[in-house]
């Protein structure tokens, strides 16, 4: 049995559209990606950008006024200009192993430099790559050239980083200290397929793996790296050694960004529950998989089937653990620095029933709303919303705001359900006057309507829509 926490989510007037937007019909898109403005709940309207897009992954608003995207599958950066919809290739990487559940080109971090003429006109991008029986992660630093639109001279950073078939994260931020921060999953052990594969998000790198630079403890984990890929000389130290390692005990961390204050925020989808958004310290522990959300043992147990002795005869399930297969509660565990998630998507009790579902076959009523990305707004551009963190939903198709408080250390008040559309969202981007948010759509998959029904074609495919606010 796992786990849901939080408190109900409060659904705001802004939540439900009209027309193709919201009904259980699906529509096509727009014909061309200038169409005509449609309303998605006032204050705000909806236009489609561009479409065509294979897999979205990453979206970032540069410095030059275009949109900059990665396409997971597509294995290539484009520049899209966000009036127009064109498209340009800044880069193709054939090298990008594109496959799995989370495998191809991932996250992609501007340097803060970039067309300052400063000499640091810097991309970082992430990738999976190498045979897919045994596929390795990587960052490599590309030069972007304004003449010609093109990212060249591909540097690597730093490579040979453990990855799977699914559960690779893979989000990339330059920080204010000017080092780069990247997530690490948990490459899906302990479940599906993968569920005789032990999950290692809490076990830490040692001295001698660091010296010969095998990063195989890596995994769960989410790293502080200088530019040129060596351990900065500041990381905690974790265990007793300084590694790349800058907190630990993560499941799929698909969200991370800086508030202007400086904190750093990640997203991190749970299990049948407990999607997380985190305030992350050097040297915390966040409890994957010992602890999901919050440390409440509400309906989650972890159970370690990889640990079981007749692993290799049993049939993995989600919600029922076999008595071979070693238990433990939430509230046996405990760490160094174990640290609460700041906000858990929710919270349920231990009689919560997760096979009690109308659509057979699915999990889309497991309560995780399968957060995607995370995104810190601190404009004024839309009323009410400063101070606030914009997480994405793949499974409910929304962004969720989260108001939170000055300090950026609390929340104040709970989730607000804002700008659905009948569409798996992946990530966002933030126009220069804070009033349009972009959101990056999934090319496929399924998700749970606007009308609470199974949605398999997606209203905008592969696409990017444009929500601007037109209130006062």
């Amino acid at each position: 049995m796992q786990n849901l926490k939080s408190a109900a989510l409060t659904v705001s007037l802004l939540a439900l559209g009209t027309g193709a937007l919201a009904g259980g019909s699906q529509t096509t898109p727009p014909p061309t990606t200038n169409a005509a403005r449609q309303p998605v709940g006032e204050p705000f309207t909806m236009r489609v950008v561009t479409t065509g897009l294979q897999m979205p992954w990453e979206l970032t608003a540069g410095p030059d006024g275009q949109l900059w995207v990665t396409e997971r599958l597509g294995k290539q950066i484009v520049r899209v200009n966000p009036t127009t919809g064109q498209k340009s290739v800044a880069v193709t990487i054939p090298g990008a192993l594109a496959g799995g559940q989370h495998q191809g080109l991932l996250g992609m971090a501007l340097h803060p430099d970039l067309l300052k003429g400063q000499g640091r006109d810097w991309v970082y991008v992430a990738y999976t790559y190498g045979p897919e029986a045994a596929p390795k992660k990587k960052i490599v630093r590309y030069t972007f050239n304004a003449a010609s639109g093109r990212l060249t001279a591909p540097t690597l950073v730093i490579g040979n980083l453990p990855a799977g078939n699914d559960h690779n994260a893979g989000r990339l931020k330059v920080g204010p200290d000017g080092k780069l921060y990247f997530t690490m999953g948990d490459l899906g052990h302990n479940q599906f397929a993968n569920y005789a594969k032990p999950i290692t998000s809490q076990v830490l790198p040692t001295a001698a793996e660091i010296a010969a630079r095998n990063w195989v403890n890596y995994t769960g984990k989410i790293l502080r790296i200088n530019l040129d890929g060596s351990i900065p000389g500041d990381n905690p130290s974790i265990g007793g050694v300084v590694s790349h390692v800058y907190t630990v005990g993560h499941r799929n961390p698909q969200g991370l960004d800086f508030g202007s204050n400086g904190v750093l925020y990640s997203s991190e989808q749970g299990p049948n529950s407990d999607d997380e958004i985190n305030v992350l310290r050097g040297g915390g522990n966040y409890g994957w998989p010992n602890v999901v959300g919050y440390q409440d043992n509400q309906s989650y147990v972890y159970g370690n089937w990889s640990a079981a002795p007749n692993v290799a005869g049993l049939t993995w399930e989600p919600y029922r653990i076999p008595a071979s297969v070693p238990t433990s509660r939430e509230t046996e565990f405990s760490a160094p620095n174990l640290t609460d998630a700041l906000m858990s998507f929710w919270v349920v009790p231990n009689s919560h029933d997760f096979t009690d579902t109308p659509i057979e076959g699915t999990n889309l009523y497991r309560p995780t709303p399968a957060l995607s990305s995370l995104e810190a707004y601190g404009k004024d551009g839309i009323p009410g919303w400063k101070n606030s963190l914009l997480v994405t939903s793949l499974k409910y198709g929304a962004v969720y705001r989260v108001p939170i408080m000055p300090s950026g250390l609390n929340t104040r008040g709970e989730a607000i359900k804002v700008l659905p559309t009948n569409n798996r969202y992946r990530d966002t981007a933030v126009s220069a006057d804070g009033r349009t948010i972009y959101v990056i759509t999934d090319s496929g998959g399924q998700m749970l309507g606007q009308q609470g029904q199974r949605v398999t074609e997606m209203a905008n495919p592969g696409a990017i829509l444009a929500f601007t606010y037109t209130g006062k």
